[in-house]
């Protein structure tokens, strides 16, 4: 007769996940021929289970600067990035449309990031090397309110990370005004419906994006700012 095994703990440790470090305590009792088998199930549950938390984990960010075409585009590139939504937010208005009414709102993203690959001034800094900064009527060729630039923040950490690194730019560039706002997070919109075209826009009209972007200048100015730190 085999004997019958008694696994009194079962450790599982989820390395780079929020779940690091948990203890799974199980008592069981299990025959010989179970024993080899179910150590296998246990570990295999243990990948997927760390796999799993480790994909989930995700932030978000808010941004605008500018035309969302070329927010979305260039920060898809930016390694860590999972999503780019193009959308609204800033305004009272609710469900804000693009060519109806979105007064008060600026052209904004919304972005899905992996903290574990891109942190949170990672992704400020990428912004900022992306942006105008110095523009008070817009971005580029594109001017009204809906088209200035502004960091939407969700907490005061956020906050505290946004206000280094505009006083990083404001000290790099001593005799000019840097005017992109920092402000709190409200409602965002996403671009959605019969207007939905505009989302990934670059990828879908990639004649059209391009005119665009070069006609309005956005990538010679730039340059003319940030040198070959922008990444357009």
């Amino acid at each position: 007769m085999h004997p019958i095994y008694t696994i009194n703990e079962i450790v599982i440790t989820l390395s780079g996940s929020s779940y690091k470090g948990y203890v799974f305590k199980l008592t069981l009792e299990v025959d010989y021929y179970m024993k080899n088998s179910l150590t296998l199930a246990l570990t295999s549950a243990a990948i997927l289970f760390s796999t799993f938390t480790h994909a989930a984990k995700t932030e978000k960010a808010v941004l605008a600067g500018g035309c969302f075409w070329c927010m979305e585009s260039d920060f898809e590139k930016l390694e860590g990035v999972k999503d780019v939504i193009s959308g609204f937010t800033g305004g009272k208005l609710k469900n804000p449309t693009y060519n109806g009414n979105h007064q008060g709102h600026y052209e904004a993203v919304q972005i899905t990031y992996d903290p574990d690959v891109v942190s949170y001034k990672g992704i400020l800094d990428h912004f900022w090397v992306n942006i105008d900064p110095f523009d008070a009527k817009g971005q580029f060729c594109d001017k009204g309110p809906s088209y200035l630039s502004a960091i939407f923040v969700a907490n005061e950490q956020e906050r505290k990370i946004a206000e280094q690194t505009k006083q990083a730019v404001v000290d790099e560039f001593p005799n000019q005004t840097v005017v992109t706002p920092i402000l709190s997070t409200s409602t965002f919109y996403p671009i959605k419906g019969k207007e939905s075209y505009h989302q990934d826009y670059y990828k879908n009209n990639p004649i059209r994006y391009n005119t665009y972007r070069w006609r309005c200048g956005r990538d010679s100015r730039l340059e003319d700012i940030w040198g070959d730190r922008t990444t357009h």
